[in-house]
């Protein structure tokens, strides 16, 4: 590993001799910055794959952004090359018909020999792999702000070509206190675990507000794509098995969540392949995966992806998980969601998708109207179920009449 300025990087991206290279980027809130820019400025041309890419990411003709997880930073970019794939799936990309040129990496600074992914392996152990098979560069911003992590989250300074120095405080999701409808849904998931079962919280405010109720429980596992706050509140609360070690694949949270991932050996980052294999995550005793949805619709079908007909987000680790825990001894896949969408004034529960779904066959659908069990009913007992324990009072009435138009019930049977 070479550690350079700044138009040393840029000179490298220049020379690359791809007419359209194809880049990897670290995502979520580990998006090395300085590395973007200075690619953004060299590569007249480039596809650039990146998860969840923020705010402030580059819109421009001749970048390409290619992603199976959009974020703010893409939504609604007209060159945006979305790709609907499991996220457990996305690693063979890179060796088949996506293969990278680049992978510019955010790390802490060196330790022994190594330099540390952090806060964000995901698909990256991959791609890096793959690009060092194929001659290209692996360029780090090496940042002591960034916590050292272990597991698959370390790579080997010798697997760098280039690092740049930049000291800078990582960025954090928004707090958001959860109000009433989010604090009973949190409620009423948490009711559902159990001492020693393992846990996958998915992204979004619900999953994070199931986790402040099970601060009582013991023995508990965590086993899940994303990290955040609540998971550090439920070890310092005594909840966590002390002989299960915490496994992730990337971090979303506060300086204190950084801080307290730095060097801890209760932590282990290990990378997608491995983190979102079903069958390892039926492996785990009692597997809770706790995901949301942005729609449901009365064939318990689940939408997390689309807005309005366009692409919002993706389908993540849903599938993966969803999957994974039920098959689970004792294992349960829970969506939570609102009955309701406030600032669009909509019910959440519909007649029937028609955008791609996400997953189906959940164990319990959850809002803060009540909850309804799904597993092993027949499709008539489901749709009910959804209107009755779940849907919103003022949507009741429409999707009992499309409920029957779809032939789900009987009119006699409705209420």
């Amino acid at each position: 590993m070479e550690i350079v300025a700044g138009a040393v990087v840029s000179e490298r991206l220049r020379a690359l001799g791809q007419p359209v290279p194809r880049v990897v980027v670290s995502g979520n809130f580990a998006t090395p910055w300085e590395l973007v820019r200075l690619m953004n400025e060299a590569l007249a041309e480039c596809r650039v794959f990146v998860l969840n890419a923020q705010p402030g990411w580059p819109r421009r003709d001749g970048l390409v952004t290619e992603t199976p997880f959009v974020g703010p930073g893409s939504r609604n970019d007209p060159r945006l090359d979305y790709l609907p794939m499991r996220l457990s799936l996305v690693p063979r990309l890179f060796n088949s018909i996506r293969p990278p040129d680049v992978v510019l990496i955010h790390t802490s600074v060196p330790r022994a020999g190594k330099v540390s992914l952090g806060i964000e392996v995901n698909l990256l152990p991959a791609a890096i792999e793959q690009v060092r098979r194929r001659g290209g560069l692996v360029i780090a911003q090496m940042n002591p702000c960034m916590p050292y992590t272990r597991g698959d989250a370390e790579i080997d300074v010798d697997d760098i070509d280039l690092a740049i120095e930049v000291d800078q405080p990582l960025t954090s999701p928004a707090v958001r206190v959860p109000d009433e409808a989010a604090s009973l849904i949190g409620e009423r998931v948490a009711a559902r675990a159990s001492e020693g079962c393992t846990l996958q919280m998915g992204i979004g405010q619900l999953p994070d507000a199931s986790l402040t109720p099970m601060l009582a429980l013991q023995r508990l596992g965590v086993w899940t794509e994303m990290l955040s706050d609540g998971v550090v509140h439920l070890e310092h609360a005594g909840a966590l098995d002390p002989d299960r070690l915490v496994t992730a694949t990337f971090m979303f949270g506060s300086a204190q969540l950084y801080e307290w991932a730095n060097d801890n050996p209760r932590l282990v980052m290990r990378r997608t392949e491995i983190v979102n294999d079903p069958a390892r995550i039926a492996a785990q005793p009692g597997m809770l995966s706790i995901n949301t949805a942005l729609e449901m619709d009365l064939f318990a079908q689940a939408n997390a992806s689309y807005v309005r007909g366009r692409i919002y987000s993706g389908f993540g680790g849903q599938p993966d998980f969803v999957s994974g825990a039920l098959h689970s001894p004792g294992g349960q896949a829970i969506i939570a969601l609102r009955s309701w969408h406030d600032k669009s004034d909509v019910s959440n529960i519909v007649p029937l998708l028609h955008v791609p779904i996400c997953t189906f066959q959940h164990s319990v659908v959850v809002t803060e109207q009540g909850e309804a069990v799904m597993f092993g009913r027949s499709q008539h007992a489901q749709a009910r179920l959804l209107i009755e324990q779940v849907a919103h009072p003022r949507a009741r009435e429409t999707l009992w009449e499309a409920a029957i138009a779809l032939g789900l019930v009987d009119a006699s049977e409705t209420h």
